[in-house]
């Protein structure tokens, strides 16, 4: 049986899978499994992947007959692994050779349910190392700890589910499982998930997983409505911490991250499609005025000037309407 099971979901990557599933037959070995996800792909990434994985050992095809997105694409590849481990991969990314046993080998020493590493950001020619802020590295930690002070930057706001390595312990009986129902914001989700229902997790030294940044077909270069599934996911969020046992704690990490989303949105609205740009303005007067009150009202005195101003202006809008 496997050890690690590497799910990597495809859909219109075929400029870009020939590298990603390169890079998985330099990670191939006896203790690895590759589960290749089409998610109804429309371009030659389905013969790109049929091409490679008759040359992958331990590699398996799953192709959906609709495109259900990344989330559900992801949950495919965790029903079918069998690996003790699982791991992410976007099919437009890539591994640096032997990144994959490296990160098996960390896992294994450390027995904990999830690990987080550092990750290489690709623009162009222009290499980028971006770490995962945790406070140590190397060491397992307990996971609420991750989600620490609202002012910080901390392990909830690092949400590349592929920088990772997870036990299959949290996915059996559909414990863990990514929100099919979101077709962006799913990570950010699944990051918080984690932190508030595993035991243990730890940041590892490995930067072998490269993500390309800017390609015009990834979610987060999309103009459309598709941009404003962060307003569910983070209602789930603070739906789901108000009824936890550190609700206290936790809600004022989880509202300042809201409205740092709902400022960074509203920052760049003029990208986006009218329609689009006007229901972001909409959905996000309404998303402060939901939030807990006293505690949006004491992160509005925390933050910078120009994104207090404008989530204040929003805010301000919904009251008087």
């Amino acid at each position: 049986m496997p050890q690690l099971s590497v799910v990597v979901p495809f859909h219109n990557v075929a400029a870009f899978a020939g590298t990603a599933l390169g890079s998985l037959a330099r990670n191939a070995g006896p203790d690895v499994e590759f589960l290749l996800v089409d998610d109804c792909s429309t371009d030659e990434t389905p013969s790109v992947v049929d091409h490679w994985a008759d040359r992958l050992p331990r590699a398996e095809v799953i192709r959906h007959p609709t495109n259900v997105g990344i989330a559900a694409a992801r949950n495919s590849g965790i029903d079918a692994a069998r690996g003790d481990y699982v791991t992410f991969l976007d099919g437009d990314d890539w591994y640096a050779p032997g990144h994959l046993a490296r990160l098996l080998y960390a896992a294994r020493e450390l027995d904990c349910d999830f690990a987080r590493t550092d990750h290489v950001q690709s623009t162009g020619t222009s290499r980028v190392v971006r770490q995962a802020p945790a406070p140590l590295r190397n060491t397992v930690l307990d996971p609420r700890a991750g989600i620490a002070v609202p002012e910080r930057e901390t392990m909830v706001d690092y949400p590349f589910v592929w920088a990772g390595i997870y036990h299959r312990r949290l996915f059996e009986d559909g414990a863990l499982r990514f929100a099919t129902d979101l077709r962006t914001a799913e990570d950010r989700l699944f990051v918080w998930r984690m932190h508030l229902h595993a035991r243990t997790y730890a940041a590892l030294n490995l930067h072998g997983v490269f993500y390309r940044r800017g390609v015009a077909t990834s979610l987060t270069q999309i103009k459309d409505a598709r941009q404003l599934d962060f307003f569910p996911a983070y209602d789930t969020l603070l739906e789901e911490i108000g009824q936890d046992r550190d609700a206290e704690l936790l809600l004022p990490k989880a509202v300042r991250t809201y409205c740092a989303m709902i400022a960074f949105h509203n920052e760049k609205a003029d990208v986006y499609e009218p329609a689009t740009a006007k229901r972001l303005r909409h959905e996000s007067a309404t998303a402060l005025h939901r939030m807990p009150q006293p505690v949006l009202e004491k992160t509005l005195t925390m933050m910078d000037s120009k994104r207090g101003t404008l989530l204040r202006r929003l805010h301000d809008k919904q009251k008087a309407a």
